[in-house]
């Protein structure tokens, strides 16, 4: 081969070689970082949060392989939020999912850029989190629980079990900001059914016995708690409470019947809401701009009701509120 024929070809081969070392870089794999208020890590998460992380894997998501997922969580600390929301942002997270309306706020202040989806969170709107339903607008969207509504139908449903209810202890967990919205809606409510309220402002499990002692000593005659995480959190210690006091209870959660115990349960079918929120961040990974995307609501609602509960209680349901129920465990 002539000298010139090989200086040729050498030099063709050298032009190849950084296309064909840049043809097999690892493509670049997404990062998803995931605020929950909750005592849980990624390995030993509440199953609450099953539905969501279920539907990445449907969709092709595998943790280590198609996406990195940072499962950051707050403890049971709305205070943490804000140091957690600053570690996403410095994992240049490609999005955020967030399970409570406080971690969707200190997210929003965090960053205006990094894409926010709202895994099943409570009025949007009313809570500033997004400009309309239609059209989110910035970097937040995802699903809504439409709360506010449905603690004035739990109201109702406990009147209807128990009907001669006419004081009901509230538990709410004011810091967050869909909280005084619920209890905005409860005391519209409250006069029709003929309901004097107590409501006593929860900050941490330890509030709880001082919260029921004085609902005994203002001799309520039922418990109701508006929807935080709070009160996932400390299920077990709310049930043992009304169990010992004697009082029906009426939770935003099924789990908190299913599993802990209590008597009534009514709310929307968050694994409906977690499955959407999957298919959200799979499209806005792909591409898609939450401005794009309008904020999801319900469409399935389950009550549900503990018999074992009612008779440890003393309580005999009317048949009108058997008839409701969805589950009735027995």
């Amino acid at each position: 081969m002539q000298r010139r024929e090989f200086i040729t070809l050498l030099g063709g081969a050298a032009a190849v070689w950084p296309i064909a070392a840049r043809a097999q870089q690892p493509k670049k794999i997404p990062r998803l970082c995931f605020l929950s208020f909750g005592p849980d890590t990624l390995q030993s998460q509440s199953p609450r949060f099953d539905a969501f992380f279920d539907g990445l894997r449907d969709l092709g998501y595998v943790n280590g392989q198609t996406i990195t997922i940072d499962y950051l969580s707050a403890d049971g600390r709305g205070e943490r939020f804000p140091a957690l929301a600053a570690e996403c942002v410095r994992l240049q997270a490609d999005i955020i999912v967030v399970s409570t309306t406080p971690a969707a706020r200190v997210a929003k202040n965090a960053t205006r850029t990094i894409p926010i989806v709202m895994i099943a969170l409570g009025d949007p709107v009313g809570t500033g989190l997004v400009d309309s339903l239609a059209q989110p607008g910035a970097n937040v969207t995802g699903m809504s629980q439409m709360v506010p509504e449905l603690a004035a139908k739990r109201l109702g449903l406990l009147k209807g079990a128990v009907p001669g209810l006419s004081r009901v202890l509230v538990l709410s967990y004011l810091a967050d900001p869909i909280a005084p919205l619920q209890v905005t809606a409860l005391k519209e409510t409250a006069p029709s059914l003929g309901v004097t309220l107590l409501i006593q402002d929860i900050r941490t499990g330890d509030d709880l016995p001082a919260a029921f002692d004085a609902g005994v000593r203002a001799r309520v005659d039922g418990v109701l708690t508006t929807a935080e995480s709070l009160f996932i959190v400390q299920r077990a210690r709310v049930s043992e409470l009304a169990a010992r006091h004697k009082l029906p209870a009426i939770y935003p959660y099924s789990i908190q019947v299913t599993e802990g115990g209590g008597l009534m349960a009514y709310d929307t079918d968050i694994s409906d809401l977690h499955r959407r929120a999957a298919i959200y961040a799979d499209r806005i990974l792909k591409g898609a701009k939450p401005s794009d995307l309008p904020v999801q609501q319900p469409t399935k609602w389950k009550f549900v009701i503990n018999l074992k509960t009612a008779k440890a209680l003393g309580l005999d349901l009317p048949a009108s509120i058997l008839a409701l129920a969805d589950e009735v465990i027995e």
